[in-house]
């Protein structure tokens, strides 16, 4: 084993020999190069020289500018899996403009927006995520994070969101102008179509009586809607609900930059607070506290009925999605996945609360007044158990997993790429559990007929842009990267409305210092267990070798223990590696099988790269 490397005294492997790459590491690489082309054609397609978008002159309401963010939020993270350079040029070009189109707009304020609530901005600030594993020297996106993490911190005078007595972000709308108490009907303007789709947020609004608590309600009509919104300002603001828990991945960020245990701190006082809560409200998390720190305290005493909760608009899973953010935060910043155990346990008592409707096992979707109901197909919990044992490579929350959904096959299904490009993970957990032998393939050819998908609808859309909605372009970008992020680092991706992104193993160039796969280079994740994952990487050209550096983890918060490989090597192997990063040489058209345990989370995680 060689201890010396270009960039630091990592340790350090040559493999050699000529062998023919696998198709999937071929196909790999061809989508790689396409996307790099693509991202000019989508970006010239709907941007001005300045880059924002081809769009209206103005956009009410304080919805939008996470959809404008979503829109390129995966340029970002193409970068770090190996984009070109002009990637994250485009990547950073976009942030701005999109900053400085919804700050014309009314949406932002300081960078940040004005107000709105965790699940849009959870959306809008993982561009921010991807920004700081593209480039953690980056001053002014270092500066960023600290200042956008003292608006939820009590540090910021201006957005004065947090109170630190009662450990609670003190409104569900809140943002750079802080804590807002009392919503306008203009905040609402751009939704009222699109909520009219749902339950009604209460069961006793004046003059909709009705025995059904699933029965929709007309947002569109003025007086329906003056009524609802009344009701709203005096039961959902001001106070906190768990949704806020996401702003967990804000102050993550800012610890990841600078390592400051108050960033910590923060994170773990906050979901603290909430599992306290729960524990005085009988083990059910409740979904609304008041301005003084009570459960119900404007809902009449009722656990349930805040924003975002048990019953309004989506009900369980968008209750226990920022649970779950805020426990994979906690379990990264200190190694210790009991801060999964509220996730857990809201989890355990949907699913005790089951039932079975012609074969199908429901989970309650929602709670009112009249109990538990809108039950729904236990499936769409799996993602989120996937995520809790990704994390905590438990027994137990693998036992989860098999126990409760033992009729999970749908890898004959093509993967569905929505919001963006992100990407239900089932496929890719049973492959790493040695259960889909054909993921890798799946995964590319539908990876790439969504690209060619989003290409058609670019071609044959109507051009007047004064008729696009607000998610127009995240259903056209073809910079989908994100199952071929599942491939290479051997993760469920993030989740879905502000997650920070988690991984088995990332990728460094050393030759041209920067993250991501060197050129020429493929890797797939086969194997993930709760002491090792199995991974090959391959070297797609013939003639030159290629280097490239393996981290343990997004952030470096593993360690790599021992390497073992099937491949002919040039010198010995490094049986002991005990240490966050390998390093790797890669003869011409060489290929190497590693089988690297893992000791997880033996480090303080950081943006911090190998090579800079």
């Amino acid at each position: 084993m060689s201890t010396t490397h270009p960039t630091a005294s990592i340790p350090s492997i040559g493999i050699t020999g000529r062998r023919s790459p696998p198709a999937w590491a071929i196909r790999q690489r061809q989508l790689i190069d396409l996307m790099d082309r693509l991202a000019g054609v989508f970006i010239d397609r709907y941007t001005l020289p300045d880059g924002t978008l081809k769009w209206r002159k103005a956009w009410p309401g304080m919805d939008g500018a996470d959809d404008g963010y979503e829109s390129y939020l995966a340029f970002p993270l193409f970068y770090v899996l190996g984009g070109g350079e002009h990637i994250h040029d485009l990547a950073r070009r976009q942030w701005n403009a999109v900053t400085k189109q919804f700050t014309a707009y009314g949406q932002v304020h300081r960078e940040f927006a004005a107000y709105y609530d965790w699940l849009h901005h959870g959306e809008s600030y993982t561009y921010i995520h991807y920004l700081g594993m593209a480039d953690p020297s980056h001053d002014v996106d270092r500066k960023r994070a600290l200042r956008f993490a003292a608006m939820y911190s009590g540090l910021d005078p201006e957005a004065p969101n947090w109170d630190p007595a009662l450990k609670m972000i003190r409104s569900p709308i809140n943002g750079s102008r802080g804590p807002r108490f009392e919503m306008s009907a203009e905040d609402w303007s751009t939704h009222r179509k699109d909520l009219s789709h749902y339950p009604a947020p209460y069961e006793d609004i004046p003059g909709f009586e009705q025995a059904d608590p699933s029965a929709h309600y007309d947002w569109t009509d003025d007086e329906k809607f003056a009524a609802v919104l009344k009701l709203m300002n005096q039961r959902m603001v001001p106070g906190d609900v768990p949704l806020n828990l996401s702003a967990t991945s804000l102050i993550t960020n800012a610890f990841l930059y600078s390592g400051e245990e108050k960033y910590r701190q923060w994170v773990l006082d906050y979901l603290r607070a909430w599992m306290d809560r729960t524990d005085r409200n009988d083990g059910i998390l409740p979904d609304n506290v008041g301005p003084t720190g009570r459960v119900g305290e404007r809902m009449n005493g009722k656990w349930w009925g805040g924003y975002y909760g048990w019953r309004w608009p989506h009900g369980a899973r968008l209750i226990l999605e920022p649970v779950l953010i805020a426990g994979c935060n906690a379990t990264l910043l200190t190694g210790d996945p009991s801060w999964l155990d509220l996730f857990r346990s809201q989890a355990d008592m949907l699913w005790s609360l089951r039932k079975q409707d012609d074969g199908t096992t429901k989970i309650p979707g929602r709670r009112g007044d009249q109990g538990w109901f809108d039950y729904l197909d236990a499936h769409t919990m799996l993602t989120m158990y996937i995520h809790l044992y990704f994390m905590s490579r438990s027994p137990q929350d693998l036992d989860r997993i098999e126990q409760r959904f033992p009729h999970r096959n749908l890898w004959g299904t093509k993967s569905r790429f929505w919001k963006g490009g992100a990407n239900t993970p089932d496929k890719w957990f049973a492959y790493v559990q040695g259960e889909n032998p054909d993921f890798p393939q799946q995964v590319l050819d539908d990876t790439h007929a969504a690209l060619l998908r989003r290409l058609d609808l670019m071609e044959s859309e109507d051009s007047d842009t004064a008729t696009w909605d607000v998610h127009h372009w995240q259903e056209r970008n073809p910079v989908i990267p994100e199952g071929l992020i599942q491939m290479a680092w051997g993760t469920p991706a993030a989740v879905y409305h502000g997650g920070v992104l988690h991984a088995s193993v990332r990728y460094f160039d050393p030759r041209h210092r920067r993250p991501g796969l060197p050129a020429d280079v493929s890797a797939l994740v086969q194997r993930v267990t709760p002491t090792g994952i199995v991974v090959t990487i391959v070297n797609t050209n013939p003639l030159e070798p290629r280097d490239v550096i393996l981290q343990a983890g997004s952030f470096g918060e593993h360690l790599f223990t021992e390497a073992t490989t099937d491949a002919h090597i040039s010198e010995e192997a490094p049986m002991q590696v005990n240490s966050k990063h390998l390093a790797v040489r890669l003869g011409p058209a060489a290929t190497a099988q590693l089988s690297l345990g893992l000791k997880r989370f033996a480090g303080v995680p950081s943006y911090a790269q190998p090579c800079t």
